[in-house]
C-alpha cells in the first residue's frame, strides 16, 4: 500500500496517525497549502494544473494500491483527477452524505465531481452509498443527475430517506422504485448490511474498484466536518472495505471529510460555502481528536487489507 497526504488545508497532516507516517518515510507529503483557497468548493483552472504537477513529480507505484488523504470534503472533487490517472476499467464505490452528482454549473466543483468521473471512459458507474442529505428532496429542482441513474451509471443507496418527488419517468433500478411520482429509495439502515455488501460485490460491473470516502457519511460521533452528516455507523464502513478488499481489486483510495476552517481568496467561493455549509460552529479540539482517531482505525484497516 503507497500513502500519500495532499495538504491542502493542514488538517490532515498535523494529525498523529498521518504525522507519524510521514516523518518516518512510510507517507508522502504533497505540499498544496498554497493552493487550498483556489481549490476549494471549485477548483481553478490554473490551480488545478499546479497540483497535478506537484503529484507528478511525486508518482505512485503502478500495480500497488494507493492511499490519499486530502482533508476536508470541500476539496471532494480531486477525486475526478486521481480517476483521470487510472488508465483501465473500475467501477467507483462512493461512501458520502451526498450524491455529489449536479449538472449545473459543469466545473469541477465538490458538488458535481462524480459526472466528471462519468466523462471518463473507464469509469463504468459509481455507486453512492449513504446519503442522508437534502440532495435527494426534489432532485431535479436542484440539477441532479437523474439520467445516470436511470441508465444505471450511477447507483444510489441511501442510509436513510424519503422518496424523492420527481416529474420525469425513470427507469426503475437496484437501489430505487418509482411509484406515483416519487423515487423510492432503499433505505439501508432497515436492511441487513452484510447481506448488501454481498449484493453489491455481485452486481459490480467491475473487479477493479476505486473507493472515495467522505467521512461525512458518518455520524457525528465518528466525525466533525465542514457540512452536515449522515448516519452510516463506522463498523459497517470498515465492514465494506474488508468485504471489497477480499473480493475485489482496489486499484486507489481517496479519503476527504476532516474540518478545516474555511478559507477563501476571493468572494465568489465565500459566497458558495455560505449558502452551500451548514451553519459555522466552532469546533472543538475534542471533536477534531474524533477525525484523528478514525483516520488513525481507517488506515489500520486499509493497511490490513491492502497487505
Amino acid at each position: 500500500m503507497q500513502l500519500r497526504v495532499i495538504d491542502l488545508d493542514g488538517s490532515a497532516a498535523a494529525q498523529e496517525p498521518l504525522c507519524r507516517r510521514i516523518d518516518a518515510g512510510a507517507a508522502t507529503r504533497i505540499d498544496a497549502t498554497d493552493l487550498g483557497s483556489a481549490l476549494r468548493i471549485v477548483a481553478s483552472r490554473q490551480a488545478l494544473s499546479l497540483l497535478y504537477e506537484r503529484l507528478r513529480a511525486k508518482p505512485m507505484r503502478e500495480g500497488e494500491a494507493s492511499v490519499t488523504f486530502y482533508g476536508s470534503g470541500d476539496f471532494h472533487h480531486l477525486t475526478a483527477g486521481l480517476l483521470a490517472q487510472t488508465g483501465r476499467p473500475l467501477t467507483v464505490v462512493h461512501f458520502d452524505n451526498h450524491p455529489d452528482w449536479v449538472r449545473f454549473p459543469a466545473t469541477v466543483n465538490c458538488g458535481a465531481w462524480v459526472n466528471r468521473a462519468l466523462e471518463l471512459d473507464h469509469v463504468k458507474r459509481v455507486v453512492t452509498i449513504g446519503p442522508c442529505s437534502s440532495d435527494l428532496v426534489r432532485p431535479e429542482w436542484q440539477f441532479a443527475n437523474l439520467d445516470a441513474v436511470s441508465d444505471g451509471r450511477i447507483e444510489l443507496y441511501p442510509w436513510r430517506h424519503a422518496p424523492s418527488r420527481v416529474w420525469r419517468r425513470y427507469r426503475d433500478g437496484r437501489g430505487h422504485k418509482q411509484r406515483a411520482g416519487a423515487l423510492h429509495w432503499r433505505n439501508l439502515a432497515d436492511e441487513n448490511w452484510s447481506d448488501f455488501v454481498d449484493e453489491l460485490i455481485r452486481n459490480l460491473p467491475t473487479r477493479r474498484i476505486w473507493l472515495t470516502i467522505d467521512k461525512d457519511v458518518l455520524g457525528p460521533g465518528d466525525a466533525a466536518t465542514n457540512w452536515d452528516q449522515g448516519e452510516l455507523p463506522l463498523e459497517n464502513l470498515l465492514l465494506a472495505i474488508e468485504r471489497l478488499a477480499e473480493q475485489c481489486e482496489i486499484v486507489g483510495v481517496d479519503i476527504c471529510g476532516d474540518y478545516s476552517e474555511p478559507r477563501f481568496a476571493d468572494p465568489f467561493r465565500a459566497t458558495l460555502a455560505y449558502f452551500d455549509h451548514p451553519p459555522r460552529r466552532q469546533v472543538t479540539d475534542a471533536e477534531l481528536a474524533v477525525n484523528a482517531r478514525v483516520n488513525g482505525v481507517l488506515l489500520d484497516c486499509f493497511e490490513r487489507v491492502l497487505s
